[in-house]
C-alpha cells in the first residue's frame, strides 16, 4: 500500500492506514465535494453578478482540495461515503436556494459552512497530534492548508456583507446544522 501523500504532501506512513484516518479522508473528500456543489449552485444563479468572480475563485480552491482528497481515496482504497449522490443534489440545492435569496445570503452560507469546517478540521488536527501511531504530519499539513483556505473564504464572505443577509442567524443556524449532520453521516457511512 502506498503512503498517504501527493506531490505537495509527501508520505505520512508506509504501513496500512487506520480506520480513523480512512474516516478522515472519507469525510473530508465528501465535504470538499459538497462545497464544490454549493458553489456550483450559487454560480447557476449568480453568474455575471459582482459576486460571481469571488465565488468562482472559492470554487476553484475547493476543487483543488477535492482533487487532493480524491487522490487519497484512490491511493488508499478508502470507500467514499454512500451519501455522495445526496451531497451532489443537496449541496447544489443549498447553493441555489441561498443565491436566490441574494448575494448576501450566498455569502452567509459560506460563513456558516466555513465555521463548521474550521471546527471539524481543528478536531481532526487535534486527533492527529495525539495519535499514538507515527506522526501524520503530511495529512495534518493538507488539512491545515485546506483549513486556512476555508478561513479565508469565511473572511471574504464577511467582508462582502454575508452577516447582513436577511434572517442571518436563522439561515446560518440551519446551514450549520445541515453541515454538522453531513459531517457526522459522511464519517460513518
Amino acid at each position: 500500500m502506498k503512503p498517504i501523500g501527493s506531490q505537495n504532501h509527501p508520505q505520512i506512513r508506509t504501513e496500512p492506514i487506520t480506520d480513523e484516518i480512512k474516516s478522515m479522508i472519507r469525510v473530508n473528500q465528501a465535504g470538499e465535494y459538497g462545497a464544490t456543489r454549493i458553489y456550483a449552485g450559487q454560480l447557476a444563479i449568480l453568474k455575471g453578478t459582482p459576486a460571481s468572480e469571488t465565488i468562482t475563485e472559492m470554487a476553484a480552491q475547493e476543487a483543488e482540495h477535492l482533487k487532493k482528497f480524491n487522490r487519497l481515496i484512490i491511493e488508499h482504497q478508502v470507500r467514499p461515503t454512500v451519501l455522495q449522490p445526496l451531497w451532489h443534489v443537496g449541496g447544489y440545492a443549498l447553493g441555489m436556494i441561498t443565491a436566490m435569496m441574494g448575494e448576501k445570503a450566498a455569502h452567509a452560507c459560506t460563513i456558516a459552512v466555513e465555521e463548521v469546517i474550521d471546527e471539524h478540521y481543528q478536531g481532526q488536527l487535534e486527533q492527529l497530534n495525539t495519535c499514538p501511531l507515527p506522526p501524520n504530519a503530511p495529512l495534518a499539513e493538507l488539512i491545515e492548508e485546506c483549513r486556512q483556505d476555508e478561513l479565508a473564504h469565511k473572511e471574504t464572505a464577511i467582508e462582502l456583507g454575508g452577516r447582513e443577509a436577511p434572517a442571518f442567524t436563522f439561515l446560518t443556524t440551519a446551514i450549520k446544522t445541515i453541515s454538522r449532520t453531513a459531517i457526522w453521516l459522511s464519517s460513518r457511512i
